[in-house]
C-alpha cells in the first residue's frame, strides 16, 4: 500500500496545558519545526491520551494479553502517552474526582474492575487515616459525604492507584508510559477493504515532548484515540462530528434544524477549596471578574436536574434544595477522628464557572489559549465572587473564609491541569447512538434499546451543559448499553476511539461521557485490540464477523464488565458470567418474555 497521507507539514504551533494563564494566554503556545532528528519507536497497540478511557484501555490491553497468552516480539506492547503530567483525566487532572455514575455503581452499575479500582481508594483513607467508627466500618464510604456523588475523594489517591495498576508492567516492559507527550500528526495508508472501500490505516502518529523539547515518532499496528477533544481523527483525516448535528443528519426529536459545530458543551476549571472560619482569605480580583459578574452569570444556582430533593411526608413533603456546599465536597471532616482534615475539602464545579459557547475544537493554538485562559478567569472570578457577593446564609454577603488549596490539583494557581472536557470530536460509527435509544420517553420497557453486540453499561440522563434551556437536555435515560458499532469508525482500519470521542451524537454524548462509562469503553477497547492482533485481524473485519464479536463479549464478560442490565446480579456474584452469557443470542431485538426463559435455564 502507497503511503497517501500527504504529510509534508513542518512547523507546529500546540498549546501546553499546563502553561495556560489568565495574564498573558499566548505564553501557552509553543512553537516548532520538526526536524529530522525524530525518535521513531515501535508498540503493537499506541494509546494517545491517559484519561479514564486511556488508562483503561491500556490496563485492559495488558490484562488481556496476559489472560489469552499474546505475546509479541516488539516491547513494549502498549505505549500510553499524555499531554499533562497526571494519568486518570476526569478523576485527576481535570478535577472532577467526585465521580458522576449511576445508583447501582457499586453492585451491577458498573465493570468489576471500575469497582475495584474505588474500593481500592476507599480502602487508602481507611488504612492511612482514623476515620469516625460508623464510617471506618461503612463499606461503601464516600470521604466527602457529598450529594452527587457515591464515591469523592483527592485526586491523588486515583493517581496511586493507577500507578499501582500499571507500574507491574512498565517493569516487565510491556508497557512505556510518555507524559507530557502531545499528538501532532498522523502518517496513513489507504487501505481497500473486502468490497473495495478505501480507508485509512494509522501507520504512525507524531508527538511533541513539552519536557525534552523533542519530536517523538511511533509506529503501532492499532492505534487507540483516547484524546480529550479526538485529537487524532483530523490528523488521521478520518471524518468526525463535532458540536450540535442536524435534525435531518440524525433523525432526533430534540436535534437542531440546522447543525451547529459551533455549539460544543460547556468546559470548566474546577477548582478545590476549605472553609476556613475566621479567616480573610481574599484572593486578588481577577481579570474579566466585572465582564461576567455583570451578565450575571455567578451565583448559587446549579443544576436544576440534580439540586432539588423532597423532604417530609404526607402534607408536609416540600422540595428541598441541596447545599452548594456539598455537592461535590471531597472530604467531610466530620467523618476523620485525627487532624489531617480540620477543614472540610470542596471542589467546585459549578454552573458559574463553565465557560459557555467558547468552543476549543479545530481553532488555531493562539485562539484556543486565549479561551482557556479565560475559562480560568471565569473560575478564579467566580471564587471571588463566593468570597466577597455570595449571600451568606446567616445574612450578609460573601465567605472570605474560603480558602484555595492549590495542592490538592498540583497547580499554583488552584485549577485543574486540564480543563473539565464534556465533548469531543466524535467519529462517523458504523452505528450512531441516539436520542430515541436511550431516553425514557421512547423505552416503556425496563431498559434501554437492546444491542446484540454490546461491549458495556451505562446509565445517566442527557446532561448537556450549554445554552440556556437546551432541547433534549434533562431528559431520564432507560439503562442502555455500549454497541461495539459505536465504537467503530467507518472509514478507519486501525484507529479506535476510547474517550468521548465514540460514536454518539450531541445529544446522547450528554449521556456517555461519564467516567464508568468511559472506562468500560477503554476496557472493551484494550480488549478488542489485542484480540484483533491475536487473530491476525484488523479491527475493521474482526467486528464484521459475529463470531469474533460473541469472543470479545465472553472475554469481558468473564472479566466482569455487565454487557446487560442487571440490577440486581453483582459483577462479584458466582454466577455472574453465566447469566450475562445467556443474552448472547441470536435474537435482535430481545425481548423481556425471552430474557426471562433464558434467565430461568440457568
Amino acid at each position: 500500500m502507497a503511503d497517501n497521507s500527504n504529510f509534508t507539514q513542518n512547523f507546529f504551533s500546540v498549546v501546553d496545558p499546563l502553561k495556560v494563564n489568565i495574564e498573558n494566554p499566548h505564553s501557552a503556545v509553543v512553537s516548532f519545526e520538526l526536524s529530522e532528528n525524530v525518535e521513531r519507536i515501535e508498540c503493537d497497540i499506541l494509546v494517545a491520551g491517559g484519561g479514564v478511557g486511556g488508562v483503561s484501555a491500556a490496563l485492559s490491553a495488558l490484562r488481556a494479553a496476559d489472560e489469552s497468552g499474546f505475546s509479541t516480539s516488539k516491547k513494549p506492547l502498549v505505549i500510553l502517552t499524555e499531554e499533562t503530567d497526571w494519568l486518570g483525566g476526569q478523576m485527576t487532572s481535570q478535577g472532577v474526582s467526585a465521580l458522576d455514575e449511576n445508583h447501582l455503581v457499586e453492585i451491577s452499575g458498573a465493570a468489576r474492575s471500575y469497582q475495584q479500582f474505588r474500593q481500592n481508594i476507599r480502602a487508602r483513607y481507611k488504612r492511612d487515616f482514623k476515620l469516625v467508627d460508623w464510617a471506618a466500618a461503612e463499606p461503601w464510604l464516600n470521604p466527602g459525604d457529598c450529594w452527587v456523588s457515591w464515591l469523592a475523594f483527592e485526586p491523588k489517591f486515583a493517581l496511586d492507584e493507577i500507578e499501582i495498576l500499571l507500574s507491574p508492567y512498565e517493569k516487565r516492559q510491556q508497557l512505556s508510559i510518555r507524559l507530557r507527550t502531545k499528538a501532532i500528526y498522523a502518517k496513513t495508508d489507504d487501505a481497500t477493504n473486502s468490497v473495495g472501500v478505501v480507508q485509512k490505516k494509522v501507520t504512525a502518529i507524531g508527538f511533541f515532548d513539552f519536557e525534552r523539547n523533542k519530536c517523538v515518532e511511533i509506529s503501532a499496528k492499532i492505534v487507540i484515540d483516547a484524546t480529550e477533544l479526538g485529537d487524532l481523527l483530523p490528523m488521521a483525516g478520518v471524518n468526525y462530528r463535532s458540536g450540535a448535528e442536524s435534525r435531518d443528519e440524525t433523525g432526533e426529536a430534540h436535534a437542531p434544524e440546522k447543525a451547529r459545530p459551533e455549539n460544543v458543551q460547556d468546559f470548566t476549571y474546577p477548582f478545590v477549596i476549605e472553609y476556613r472560619p475566621g479567616t480573610n482569605n481574599v484572593i486578588q480580583r481577577p481579570r474579566h471578574y466585572d465582564e461576567f459578574n455583570s451578565t450575571g452569570k455567578f451565583s448559587l444556582e446549579g443544576y436544576p436536574m440534580f439540586e432539588c430533593k423532597l423532604k417530609g411526608e404526607g402534607d408536609d413533603l416540600r422540595i428541598e434544595k441541596l447545599p452548594f456546599w456539598e455537592y461535590r465536597r471531597l472530604i467531610s471532616a466530620k467523618l476523620f477522628e485525627s487532624k489531617d482534615y480540620p477543614f472540610d475539602v470542596a471542589m467546585i464545579n459549578w454552573n458559574s464557572n463553565d465557560l459557555r459557547m467558547q468552543n476549543i475544537i479545530d481553532v488555531d493554538a493562539a485562539t484556543q489559549a486565549e479561551r482557556l485562559a479565560l475559562g480560568k478567569a471565569l473560575s478564579l472570578g467566580f471564587l471571588y465572587w463566593l468570597q466577597t457577593e455570595a449571600p451568606r446564609d446567616e445574612g450578609g454577603f460573601g465567605y472570605p473564609e474560603f480558602y484555595l488549596r492549590t495542592d490538592v490539583l498540583g497547580t499554583t494557581d488552584g485549577l485543574s491541569k486540564y480543563p473539565y472536557i464534556r465533548e469531543s470530536r466524535r467519529i462517523v460509527a458504523h452505528h450512531t447512538i441516539v436520542e430515541e435509544e436511550i431516553v425514557a420517553a421512547n423505552n416503556p420497557y425496563a431498559r434501554a434499546c437492546h444491542f446484540d453486540d454490546s461491549v458495556g453499561i451505562g446509565r445517566y440522563p442527557v446532561d448537556i451543559h450549554g445554552e440556556q434551556d437546551v432541547p433534549g437536555a434533562a431528559q431520564h435515560t432507560k439503562p442502555f448499553q455500549i454497541p461495539l458499532g459505536a465504537l467503530i469508525p467507518r472509514d478507519a482500519v486501525n484507529l479506535l476511539p476510547a474517550c468521548k470521542n465514540i460514536g454518539t451524537t450531541h445529544v446522547t454524548n450528554g449521556s456517555y461521557r461519564l467516567h464508568p462509562i468511559e472506562w468500560s469503553i477503554g476496557e472493551a477497547q484494550g480488549t478488542f485490540a489485542v484480540l484483533s492482533l491475536k487473530n491476525g485481524i484488523e479491527p475493521q473485519e474482526f467486528a464484521k464477523s459475529s463470531n469474533h464479536v460473541r469472543k470479545l463479549q465472553e472475554q469481558l464478560i468473564e472479566r466482569g464488565v455487565p454487557l446487560f442490565w442487571f440490577n440486581d446480579v453483582p459483577t462479584e456474584r458466582p454466577d455472574f458470567a453465566a447469566i450475562q452469557k445467556s443474552v448472547l443470542v441470536e435474537h435482535s431485538p430481545i425481548d423481556e418474555q425471552s430474557l426471562a426463559y433464558f434467565i430461568q435455564q440457568v
